[in-house]
C-alpha cells in the first residue's frame, strides 16, 4: 500500500521531521511504500504553501493516509486528512493519534 504520512511541523523542534522519519520507517518495515513530507520538503525555509503544494501532489497518488500524533492541531495536517477523507482514502493513525478533528485546528 502506499501511505502518505501527515502530521505538524510548524512549531515543533526540527519542524518534526524525527516523528515523520520514525513513522516511514515503521510503515516502510511493514512493506508499505511511503510519501512522507519529511523527504519531500526536506528544506525548512521552504514556504508553506509551495510544501503543501508538493505534498498534495503525492498524497492523491497513495492509497491511504497516516496521522501522527497533534495532526488535528496542525493547518496543512487537516487539509490533507480533509482532502484524504473527501477522497474515500483510509485514514489511520499513529498511537497517541486523535481520530477526529476538533474545531479551531492552527
Amino acid at each position: 500500500m502506499r501511505v502518505y504520512i501527515a502530521g505538524p511541523m510548524s512549531g515543533y523542534p526540527e519542524l518534526n521531521f524525527p516523528a515523520f522519519h520514525a513513522a516511514a520507517a515503521a510503515l516502510r518495515a511493514e512493506g508499505h511504500h511511503v510519501e512522507n513530507p519529511a523527504e519531500i520538503n526536506a528544506d525548512p525555509s521552504a514556504q508553506w504553501l509551495d510544501c503543501m503544494r508538493m505534498d498534495i501532489a503525492r498524497l492523491v497518488t497513495c492509497d491511504a493516509v497516516f496521522l501522527l500524533p497533534g495532526w488535528e492541531r496542525s493547518r496543512g495536517a487537516l487539509v490533507e486528512q480533509t482532502l484524504a477523507a473527501g477522497l474515500g482514502l483510509p485514514v489511520l493513525y499513529a498511537d497517541g493519534a486523535a481520530a477526529y478533528a476538533s474545531a479551531g485546528g492552527a
